[in-house]
């Protein structure tokens, strides 16, 4: 059961029962691959895509959730979430992303019960079990299904699974919602999300792939791959870079030497002896 074939059919024949499905489409590649295979298992008439939108979505997600929902022919509907309207959301805790999947969540049911739909999945899978995930909560909380992740489909076979479908999105770097590049305990503020996203799609068009740009107050710390890193020898280039994440609301651009890493905001967050982390890449 470790090929991609294998974890397809899986997950076709764990959907089937559900009759009609309400797919929480973010953008990425999981959640493509839970579409398409929705798709494959029940019919384009019998799925619904849902992309939440918010300032912590990335214009860019937003484009590739559009494409790939036209690609497959399934009904795509846009709803707006408020979870930065929640304080709790806004302290940005270790619990931050659970606050903003219950929002997502609560959405979605509302969006099923009015369609008559009962069932709602989203892109779950097997590598996020060793992350920090405090969203998952939510989702048992609210009885979302996971397919793929209940398959036991990892990054890999998704990738590849993409694929087959001729899915743009199959070589897309690994994506998380802006919040994430915010340290533990800032405060998620609007202003704080569009300087992130400004200085990434700047850095998106310099060339570089995988990357993140973390807010620290003033300073905008680069997480680049090791082959992006070495770029930035070219001193034209460098002072582009520089001059993007300063147009982007930062008065200082830095780099981060130890590259690009998921999570690299999972730090210790001051607490009664218990370490909290935010969670996200």
């Amino acid at each position: 059961m470790n090929n991609p074939d294998s974890k397809r059919e899986l997950v076709i024949e764990q959907i089937r029962p559900y009759g009609r499905l309400v797919v929480a489409l973010s953008g990425g590649v999981d959640s493509a691959v839970l579409l398409a295979l929705s798709r494959e298992a029940l019919g384009p008439e019998a799925v619904l895509a849902i992309t939440a939108i918010s300032d912590s979505l990335p214009r860019r997600d937003l484009e590739d959730a559009q494409s790939v929902s036209s690609r497959l022919g399934v009904e795509h509907e846009l709803v707006e979430t408020a979870e930065l309207g929640l304080p709790e959301y806004r302290a940005n805790d270790e619990n931050r992303c659970f606050y903003c999947r219950n929002e997502l969540f609560r959405v979605l049911r509302k969006v099923a019960q009015d369609r008559g739909i009962t069932e709602i999945a989203y892109g779950a899978i097997k590598d996020d079990i060793g992350d920090y995930r405090p969203g998952m909560k939510a989702a048992v909380a609210w009885g979302i299904r996971a397919p793929l992740l209940e398959a036991g489909v990892d990054k890999q076979a998704v990738r590849e699974i993409a694929r087959d479908f001729g899915l743009s999105v199959d070589t897309k770097p690994a994506a998380a919602c802006l919040a994430s590049r915010i340290p533990g305990g800032t405060e998620v503020t609007e202003e704080r999300l569009r300087s992130v996203e400004l200085a990434e799609e700047a850095l998106r068009e310099l060339g570089f792939g995988q990357l993140r740009v973390r807010h620290h107050g003033d300073v905008g710390r680069i997480e680049l791959e090791n082959d992006d890193l070495a770029r930035l020898g070219d001193p034209v280039l460098r002072s582009r870079v520089v001059a993007a994440v300063r147009n982007a609301g930062f008065r200082f651009c830095a780099l981060d030497l130890e590259g690009y890493r998921a999570g690299s905001l999972n730090l210790v967050v001051p607490g009664p002896g218990n370490p909290a982390r935010t969670g996200g890449q």
